[in-house]
């Protein structure tokens, strides 16, 4: 996360804590009796925290939904800590943050420990992302499918 000298008495930024109330929410919903109204699967939710993002962000984001939904169908869309994830049985495998929650210079994509990345004694799990191009979509494809696979 970038580096912000704005921090609460408990060493948090404004934007870590309101990624924490995010996932406290995240947490609770399952449990929480519906109001009046269709329930919000974690597909409409994951799309409506994109279409929020600011123009280069959401780029970014809808390119990475669009490579998961098509090389991984099998992964869930949900939101964690109020960012796009893509879950197994539940488990965050990948997630998308974008650099605008914590006012970061590139966003990351971002792969959990239950992701298929493992290369010897050490490995990337988490990768800056300022651009979409062609080669970085077959990286992102690439990841995505040994991540699962």
């Amino acid at each position: 996360m970038a580096e912000n000298n704005n921090v609460d008495q408990d060493g948090f930024t404004p934007e870590e804590r309101a990624a924490m109330k995010e996932r406290a929410r995240e947490l609770k919903a399952p449990y929480k009796r519906p109001k009046a109204g269709p329930k919000v699967d974690g597909e409409t939710e994951v799309l409506g925290k994109i279409a929020e993002f600011p123009e280069a962000d959401r780029v970014l984001a809808e390119r990475i939904h669009a490579i998961v939904k098509e090389v991984a169908p099998q992964l869930e869309s949900k939101t964690w800590y109020g960012m796009p994830a893509y879950a197994k049985d539940g488990k965050v495998v990948i997630f998308f943050q974008n650099a605008s929650k914590f006012k970061a210079r590139y966003a990351t994509l971002g792969f959990s420990d239950i992701a298929n990345l493992d290369d010897g004694a050490m490995w990337p799990s988490s990768f800056a992302l300022i651009e979409m191009t062609p080669a970085v979509e077959k990286k992102i494809a690439e990841l995505v499918k040994r991540a699962v696979g």
